[in-house]
């Protein structure tokens, strides 16, 4: 079974009349969904955020090696997801993918998985977000609220997500190359300098043996939060140019840059400490309530004080960027899911500018409602909001990438798909594989990824199934109430 392959109708061909459902095809190329990808895995945030973290309550200097391992395992899900995404060309990804194999009742569940994954990711980023505004305004004498500045945001994202797709990509790809251009300045610069006091050591940060000391299980769960967002090169696929190539080109990129990338530099924070002082050093940012100094000292020893304050003001619009690509790409999933009719069909109306305009109200108002609770109790936007959120995220997520390896196996073996074994079954077979260890090394440090209770923790994890069952339910309730004319809605609305 595969989703239908209608050619959706154009705003010329839809009468004036009928409201349009169709996305703006051949809009975005490889490089407009790489930056999309890339700023869903906002890099400076993953690095200034993260790797402090991972250095002290993980694998000490092992931890740029968790993410070559973890870049591994995301390359084989990653064969099994674009031989779908070749099969399958539809902008709910994960969605198309799970109801190609197992029906729609699975895939409304998987839907919402997904949905629940990518709101959570987004909600956290705006609690990291406002507070760093907010102290970035107080270091100037201005006070403003972590909430009112997330508010507001939300009514900037909501306008930008309204507009064509090409302006968007335009505006991350500024955001992006600015974060990535400093993160490259810092590590070119040690690297061209030899490191620091014990030099560059590969066998410190890449051996078996670093990878494995200490608590490697830490260091793979950032390593695995990193990653977050490659899937998201399917989500565009019905606005993509040639998408059959353009997909797959941009997921084997984003992967492999990404995961170079923050490999890299996390090597160049080693070496700047010395892997014999990283540990330490790591723990003292941690000890001082700024995290953030783990990065940003070395980056004003090296530079001078312009590159701590540069560094600030771009780890703010490297959150910006990724909650802009959160935006749309959990717009384009409510907009898939209303095109098949497991939404109303109002919800995937599309604008003049062919955008889902009404999803993105949605998606605005599920932002709004995940934050007002933590703003309304007056609770820290990092250690509970930005932890929480991001934890429960990641374990959904896990969640789903296992779904869409078992739905490649089962997809391609019920349509007697001859050869093509690697990509069809030995790489998804093995992906679901190493995706259960993760999400077992996951579920096993929750209490610790999410700096919370254990209560909290069974309470974020129990929301995954939850949500799944939920979303199988709703489906079920749908097929009962609407018979065959809940199939697949192609021109819902």
């Amino acid at each position: 079974m595969s989703i239908s392959k209608s050619e959706p109708r154009t705003a010329e061909t839809t009468p004036r009349h009928e409201h349009s459902t169709a996305l703006r095809a051949g809009s975005v190329g490889v490089m407009g969904i790489l930056f999309f990808v890339l700023s869903a895995q906002a890099p400076l945030t993953g690095i200034v955020g993260a790797s402090p973290l991972a250095a002290a309550l993980g694998n000490g200097p092992g931890a740029p090696g968790a993410y070559l391992v973890v870049g591994i395992v995301i390359v084989i899900f990653a064969v099994g997801f674009v031989a779908m995404s070749r099969k399958i060309q539809a902008n709910g990804a994960f969605y198309a993918y799970v109801t190609a194999a197992f029906g729609r009742k699975i895939g409304a569940g998987a839907a919402w998985l997904a949905l629940l994954a990518y709101s959570t990711v987004q909600a956290a980023m705006y609690g990291l977000y406002g507070a760093a505004f907010s102290g970035l305004l107080g270091s100037a004498g201005i006070s403003v609220p972590w909430c009112v500045l997330a508010v507001v945001t939300m009514a900037g994202v909501q306008v930008l997500g309204s507009l064509n797709i090409e302006l968007g990509a335009r505006v991350l790809a500024v955001l992006v190359g600015l974060e990535v251009a400093i993160l490259l300045m810092f590590g070119l610069t040690v690297l061209f300098r030899g490191g620091g006091p014990e030099g560059l050591s590969i066998a410190a940060s890449f051996s078996p043996e670093a990878i494995a000391s200490g608590a490697p299980g830490v260091a793979i769960m950032f390593a695995v939060a990193s990653m977050f967002g490659f899937e998201s090169t399917a989500i565009y696929s019905a606005e993509a140019k040639d998408a059959r190539r353009t997909v797959a080109r941009a997921t084997y990129l984003s992967v492999g840059v990404i995961a170079v990338f923050f490999s890299f530099i996390s090597w160049m924070l080693v070496s700047y400490y010395g892997p014999s002082q990283v540990v330490g050093a790591a723990g003292a940012a941690l000890e001082s309530g700024d995290s953030t100094a783990f990065v940003l000292t070395p980056m004003v020893e090296l530079f001078g004080p312009w590159a701590g304050v540069t560094t600030g003001i771009l780890l703010v619009t490297s959150l910006l960027a990724g909650i802009i690509a959160f935006h749309n790409g959990i717009n384009r999933y409510l907009h898939s899911l209303a095109l098949r009719g497991s939404l109303p069909g109002i919800v995937a109306r599309t604008n003049a500018h062919r955008a889902p305009a009404v999803a993105a109200r949605i998606q605005t108002g599920i932002a709004l409602l995940l934050v007002a609770p933590f703003a309304l109790l007056a609770l820290d936007p990092v250690l509970t909001l930005f932890s929480w959120f991001s934890g429960l995220a990641v374990a959904a997520l896990l969640v789903l990438y296992m779904l869409s390896s078992l739905a490649v196996v089962v997809y391609f073996r019920r349509e007697r798909v001859s050869g093509q074994y690697w990509q069809t079954l030995v790489a998804p077979v093995l992906a679901t594989v190493l995706l259960a260890w993760v999400l077992y090394l996951v579920v096993s440090n929750f209490t610790s990824l999410i700096g919370g209770s254990a209560e909290t923790a069974v309470a974020l994890l129990a929301a995954v199934p939850a949500v799944f069952l939920a979303g199988l339910l709703v489906e079920v309730r749908v097929l009962s109430r609407g018979g065959d004319r809940a199939k697949v809605a192609e021109f819902a609305g």
